[in-house]
């Protein structure tokens, strides 16, 4: 059989082309999607302040209530400082010559032009041990008002030893002295500024707690030491995500991020494959009709194409394999452009996610290849032959059912954004369309068939000859037709549903934060962060009725599931209450948000449903940083798409934040006040916080868009990826359907008619395999994007330009036109008589 499987390939190459090309490409892209994840588990970036530190004692870097799932874990959204009363017990470990406390803080160099940059951080000056970075000039700093710069940071400033520099922090702007400077050869991700001891705890602002432990010496004790401490000891490359904010945020987000795309590119590849092997097989009836007319046995008919496809597939599994490595780093790449991953973040290349990948592609060949074998193999050998001459009309049975299936799965999960709320709602609509158009394509000959006896009487009147030729080989081969059809449909089904879906939601909050904006100002900070003190001291400016700082941040919330317990992340704000009104709509407010202070909490009315609580109930959740707590509900509102599901007091969001900052202020100025002076006296506060920007509303909508504009090309990115693996399949199945019919176009040509007719009725077929195309995947996610406008805005139309839907519907015209033109043409260069002799 293996000989035979041999033969069969070599002499039939061309026909498995398709199904080498898909295996090859979805096995890369499986693979790739399996080494971000590896990466995601077990990389990261390169420690810098702790590069001659062993271990490092952090924070737990994920979340993890009681009766959560360790795979059901989400990763901490803020930095959990560490009990300083734990250094002696760590130094007391056996082989650990030290360990050293370290506190880290946002520290703003600034001079007289403005920071000199945002990516500074101040720390207490015996953690630079930890590095090391030691004095190259002056001395170390003593005093409260002492500084040490890193050397960098200080030719940047143009800064000396002795002179005095201001640093904003978040106790507010102060003068120092620059006692020295630090060498800072290792410091590529950002600045340093070291302070004496008791001052950098100061600043730090959490008595008693330190951000991390160094480990100098032996570690490997350190961890049995602290069981039970709930913290982690952070080795090798892990030590990056204890010393960088963004870099667990990273991990996981990548991690995430690759097994959802995994995912669907799993889906979309068994499709794929399973309908390219199903095309080629269905392209050799004749050849396996003879076969078993002269008494091959169904086994040897399945055992033959098993074999055909394992060696085609298993060459192209392997070099997908290995193909798998350059996309990962190019999608790590695009993933890091857009500001999802650090740019020195690192892939873990391991064996793992490529022999995964080999087996899931090779697997899915192998299954395709036996559902495609499982009709040729059936047939007696009286049948065979006149099975092979008229294509087979009747859908099976178990592909009729499985398309209906899809087809009621993708309609219910349409209707979930009309339930639920949030980011997720534009995945999951995107999702219901991916499932319809599955449903849709297996059930591809009854849609098809029906959209050509819709047409087929126009064709012949548009054309007298090319048109009916079409209309008549349309509906003798509407199988034929629909494997050309299908993955057409496919991507264009695809790409209106991932494009307008996450538009539509854009478009959604957009106006919704807008409309809920309600304040005169808007004041943000150059460094990313303001000091608590700066909406204290907005508040002072005369005509200034109310400020409320904002800091943005995240809850966790646990949900039973039956047996299991749900661990869910929502996006938080803190406010004050008291200086809320009038400068933000909550929308219909239950409840006195007033009473937001202390232990409190507000809920949107979708989550306070969600998890069955009222008014006065406590609400359990933990915060960014992973503390439990139970705040009591005292008020909902309706406004959830601009300000997330929890509303907390600022003061208590600020506490469990990385910074301790705010993310902005919010001004409402008095009825009577005159806006030109007031803002000029809110400019005026430069002097005290020399970060301190002042803008109008838009700068509060202008935030929230820069995070929804990375959603939304981390989505182009990561699902252009698999659409462009869709058009791959696209051209191919074109290309082959076309390629089998060179026997068919010398038959029309040798009863009379010529070259320029033939042309004629290819074009009018790839029109009309482009138009249904066209309109059944524009009709298949209609459903899906109508819900979710229904859901977020109470508008069923969707949100986006028109101008993308006409470049989607225009590139699959052109590419249909193209994959079916280009071959017809190569087709009918050889002569009528000898093209008719070819064997199929």
């Amino acid at each position: 059989m293996l000989s035979l499987s041999l033969q069969t390939v070599r002499t039939r190459l061309s026909g498995l082309v398709g199904a080498f090309l898909a295996v090859l490409c979805g096995t890369a892209l499986v693979g790739a999607c399996g080494v971000l994840i590896e990466s995601g588990i077990r990389a990261g970036v390169p420690t810098q302040r702790y590069a001659a530190a062993a271990a490092v004692v952090g924070g737990k870097q994920s979340v993890r209530p009681e009766g959560v799932d360790a795979i059901a874990a989400l990763p901490a959204s803020e930095q959990a400082a560490v009990d300083a009363g734990l250094i002696d017990r760590v130094a007391a470990v056996p082989g650990v010559r030290a360990a050293v406390g370290e506190v880290d803080f946002p520290a703003t160099l600034v001079t007289a032009s403005g920071p000199v940059a945002t990516d500074t951080r101040g720390h207490n000056w015996a953690a630079s041990v930890l590095g090391p970075f030691p004095i190259t000039a002056g001395a170390a700093p003593t005093r409260a008002d002492h500084v040490v710069l890193d050397a960098n940071l200080a030719a940047r400033a143009g800064v000396v030893p002795g002179q005095r520099v201001r640093v904003e922090t978040p106790l507010g702007i102060r003068e120092y002295e620059v006692s020295g400077l630090a060498a800072a050869d290792g410091l590529t991700r950002q600045s340093a500024l070291w302070f004496a001891e008791d001052q950098a705890a100061a600043l730090f602002g959490r008595p008693g707690q330190v951000h991390a432990i160094g480990v100098l010496g032996d570690a490997s004790g350190v961890e049995r030491a602290l069981a039970g401490a709930d913290l982690e000891v952070a080795t090798g490359n892990d030590r990056g995500t204890v010393e960088f904010a963004d870099v667990s945020q990273a991990r996981a987000i990548l991690t995430a991020l690759a097994a959802s795309l995994s995912g669907v590119v799993v889906l979309v590849m068994v499709f794929v494959v399973g309908s390219t092997l199903a095309l080629s097989v269905a392209q050799r009836r004749r050849e396996f009709a003879l076969l078993r007319a002269i008494a091959a046995t169904p086994k040897q008919i399945r055992a033959l194409i098993g074999a055909e496809t394992l060696l085609v597939t298993g060459v192209a599994g392997l070099l997908g394999a290995v193909g798998a490595i350059p996309v990962a780093g190019l999608l790590r790449d695009a993933f890091a452009r857009i500001g999802i991953v650090p740019s020195d973040f690192e892939l873990a290349i391991g064996p793992l996610p490529l022999v995964a990948a080999l087996l899931l592609g090779v697997g899915a060949a192998r299954f395709a290849a036996y559902t495609a074998g499982r009709g040729p193999s059936r047939i007696s050998p009286v049948e065979a032959l006149g099975e092979a001459v008229v294509e087979r009309r009747a859908l099976g049975r178990g592909r009729t059912v499985a398309g209906v299936i899809a087809l009621a799965v993708g309609v219910v999960g349409s209707t979930l954004p009309l339930f639920l709320h949030g980011p997720i709602v534009a995945g999951l609509s995107a999702l219901a369309a991916l499932v319809i158009v599955i449903g849709v394509g297996a059930l591809g000959p009854r849609v098809v068939g029906a959209a050509i006896r819709f047409v087929a009487g126009p064709l012949g009147r548009v054309s007298r000859v090319g048109g009916y030729l079409a209309a008549a080989n349309s509906r003798a081969n509407t199988r034929r037709l629909a494997a050309a059809i299908t993955p057409l449909m496919l991507a264009v089904g695809f790409a209106v549903a991932q494009f307008f879906s996450q538009t539509t939601h854009t478009a959604a909050v957009q106006r919704q934060t807008e409309l809920s904006t309600v304040a005169d100002y808007v004041i943000t900070s150059q460094s990313g962060g303001l000091p608590p003190s700066a909406a204290v001291a907005v508040r002072e400016v005369p005509g200034v009725a109310a400020a409320t700082p904002v800091v943005r941040t995240q809850v966790f919330t646990t949900t039973k599931m039956g047996e299991n317990v749900e661990l869910r992340a929502g996006a938080a704000l803190g406010v004050d209450g008291d200086q809320v009104r009038g400068t933000v709509d909550l929308g219909s407010v239950t409840g006195d948000l007033t009473a937001l202070t202390g232990d409190t909490v507000a809920l949107s009315e979708s989550q306070a449903s969600w998890m069955d609580k009222r008014i006065g109930d406590r609400v359990p959740l933990h915060f960014g940083d992973g503390r439990a707590a139970e705040p009591r509900l005292v008020a909902t509102y309706t406004h959830d798409l601009a300000f997330g599901d929890f509303v907390l007091p600022a003061a208590t969001a600020r506490a469990h934040t990385t910074n301790q900052t705010d993310s902005s202020i919010l001004v409402r100025l008095t009825p009577t006040a005159d806006g030109a002076p007031v803002a000029d006296a809110l400019r005026a506060l430069t002097a005290r916080f020399p970060t301190l920007v002042v803008g109008d509303r838009t700068a509060m909508t202008a935030a929230g868009t820069a995070v929804r504009e990375q959603q939304f090309w981390v989505n182009v990115v990561a699902f252009g990826v698999v659409l462009g693996y869709i058009v791959i399949s696209v051209a191919n199945t074109l290309v082959m359907t076309t390629a089998q019919r060179a026997r068919e176009f010398a038959l029309l040509r040798l009863i009379g008619g010529t070259r320029r007719q033939v042309k004629r009725m290819m074009r009018i077929e790839a029109l009309l395999v482009g138009g249904i195309a066209v309109v059944v995947g524009s009709l298949i996610p209609l459903l899906p994007l109508t819900f979710l406008g229904i859901g977020l805005a109470g508008n069923p139309v969707p949100s986006g330009p028109f101008l993308t839907y006409l470049g989607i519907i225009g590139s699959a015209l052109l590419l249909g036109l193209i994959a079916i033109t280009v071959p017809t043409r190569l087709g009918l260069r050889a002569r009528p008589i000898d093209a008719i002799g070819l064997r199929d």
